[in-house]
């Protein structure tokens, strides 16, 4: 199991901040966790689309698509941050 975190415009979007998922055999780094999510369809295929910028970060570390994921691990999606 992992936990997803889901913040800003996808929390709001998706209609959720977290959950617990167990992943698949064959989901094995952040791009196919990812895959998985906008295989849902419906806000998750639209938020989560490749052509959205939306950062990652697992286990509080950004993350890039092929960053590993494993059991236990904390996966967070968040829209790029500006500051000023």
């Amino acid at each position: 199991m992992i936990t997803v975190l889901y913040f800003a415009r996808l929390r709001e979007t998706l209609g959720t901040s977290a959950e617990r998922l167990a992943l698949p055999a064959g989901v094995r780094d952040l791009e196919g966790l990812r895959a998985l999510l906008i295989a849902r369809g419906g806000a998750w295929g639209e938020e989560l689309a490749p052509h959205k910028p939306v950062r990652a970060a697992v286990n509080q570390a950004m993350a890039a698509g092929d960053t590993a994921v494993a059991d236990g691990d904390e996966v967070a999606f968040f829209p790029p941050v500006t500051g000023g």
